[in-house]
Formats: structure tokens, sequence, C-alpha cells
């Protein structure tokens, strides 16, 4: 699962819409509601890029190789009590509920954390998955040519950034 700059601005107004839709919060400003969740998408984004860095870093430094990168950058992320993955859902759920409760763009909270807390987390996974669709896209273009070969190799990454291009995911 992974959160691409492309999908924040479709996530906030449709975490902002069925909120307010569904009742469970009143806002004055959509728009402005939405630009406080775009905000929190964004910083994680911004501090997932700064641990990346970091553990790339950390690897130069102490001259480890490629394979000690996820476990160097899950340390970071637990030094700066950050998370990855699917705890990266429940890291943006949690700060979205301290946004609402702090921005004056949202009024009132009507419904308890735990029923906003199931409403983002489909909505964040839902666009989050997008990783599944394109492996599904790309795998049905390069059918023909046999996996775990070097050509299949150079061609699914070949036709994965075409792909990501197509659909606006260019990191």
């Amino acid at each position: 699962m992974k959160l691409y700059a492309a999908k924040i601005e479709p996530i906030a107004t449709e975490i902002i819409n069925r909120l307010v839709e569904d009742g469970d919060i009143e806002v004055a400003e959509r728009k402005e509601a939405e630009l406080d969740v775009a905000s929190v998408l964004k910083e994680y984004l911004r501090v997932d890029r700064e641990l990346t860095e970091r553990a790339k870093d950390i690897l130069e430094i102490r001259g480890l190789s490629n394979s000690a990168f996820g476990r160097t950058k899950r340390h970071l992320a637990e030094q700066k009590d950050f998370g990855l993955g699917e705890d990266g859902v429940t890291w943006m759920m949690n700060q979205l509920l301290e946004l609402f409760m702090q921005s004056q763009h949202v009024e009132e909270i009507y419904a308890e954390d735990a029923v906003l807390r199931r409403k983002m987390k489909d909505i964040l996974q839902k666009h989050m998955a997008v990783d599944e669709e394109l492996d599904r896209e790309v795998r049905q273009k390069i059918r023909n040519l046999e996996e775990g070969t070097q050509t299949w190799e150079v061609e699914y990454n070949r036709v994965l950034e075409q792909i990501k291009q197509k659909h606006g995911l260019k990191e």
C-alpha cells in the first residue's frame, strides 16, 4: 500500500464528503476542511521521503547493502513514532482525528472515533491499493513474457512507469 501525491486531493475530498454527508462531522467550509485533510496526507509523504533519504544515507555511511534498507527505515520510523505501510494508515487516521478536534473548519464532531476511523480507513485503503491495480495492469500487458526472466523484469519496470505516467501517479 502506498500513498501517491496525485491521490491526496481525491482522498481529502472523499473523506470530508463522506463524513459530512453521513452526519459524522459538520464543517464551516468544505474546501477548507479538505485542505486540512490534504495537509495531513502531504505531511505523511514528506516524513516518508525524509525517512527514505535518511535510511539511504545511513546505508551509505555504514557501507550496508540495500537489503538492510527496509529494516533501517522501519527503525527510523519507530524512533519518530511514524507508521509505514498498514501502520501508515493508522498514523494518518490518528493525525486526522487530532486535526478534526483542533481545526477551525470542523465545527462539530458527532460520531465516535471508531466510526470515523472505520470510514477513513476504508477510503484510505481504497485509494492506496493502487499498487495492486497497477501490478495487475502491467502483468496483463506483459503476459507473453516468462516471469522471473531478466527480460520480464526489465519490461515490467518499463511498462509500470508508462502506466504510472498514464494515470498521473509519477512520484
